[in-house]
């Protein structure tokens, strides 16, 4: 009997805060993973990153922990990003990751993937949308439903002190987020 193949998920948070509840989101899929049959996630740190300069880049190479990220990026089959909204857009550290990422060769290209964000008032949707732009230069492939998007802060708590996600019926969405997310990498793996 053929094993399913194991579909690889890049979790990458745009918020580097400790306690941060889009990093608590990815978190809760991590452990929502285990209820759906081939996949597996990893969380992947943005934080060691540094600021994009090209100055950086050496006869073609990038520095050590660039590449590191690199082949993160090119090695998943696909991406759940967690991205908190700053100033209606997506934050400083998710743009230079991503950017770092998309240096020749871009290594983001053709793969699909999905976002999901925590937040006040809109619940980070406004910089879904930005995200979302991005990915067109960059060939990212995004599902578009179920959109995902919780405020953080209107009572009930969805989240503990720690941030992570307490709100069953939200875990219930982002389980379906990343079942969706799995069956739409497997539909262009197969050139559906």
């Amino acid at each position: 009997m053929a094993t399913k193949p194991i579909i690889k998920i890049a979790a990458i948070c745009g918020s580097l805060r400790k306690a941060s509840y889009n990093a608590g989101l990815l978190r809760s899929a991590i452990e929502l993973s285990g209820s759906i049959d081939g996949i597996a996630i990893e969380y992947i740190d943005i934080s060691p990153l540094p600021m994009l300069n090209t100055d950086l880049e050496v006869n073609g190479k990038y520095p050590p922990v660039v590449e590191a990220f690199r082949q993160k990026i090119l090695q998943s089959d696909c991406f759940l990003f967690a991205s908190p909204e700053y100033n209606y857009s997506i934050t400083a550290p998710l743009k230079n990751a991503i950017d770092w990422a998309s240096r020749p060769p871009n290594v983001w290209a053709t793969k699909p993937a999905a976002i999901v964000s925590a937040g006040g008032g809109f619940g980070g949707g406004r910089s879904q949308y930005h995200l979302r732009q991005i990915g067109v230069f960059l060939d990212l492939h995004f599902i578009n439903k179920p959109e995902f998007v919780i405020n953080a802060f209107q009572p009930p708590a969805k989240f503990d002190s720690d941030g992570n996600l307490i709100d069953a019926e939200a875990k219930e969405r982002l389980k379906a987020v990343v079942q969706s997310l799995k069956d739409f990498t497997l539909r262009l793996q197969q050139g559906n």
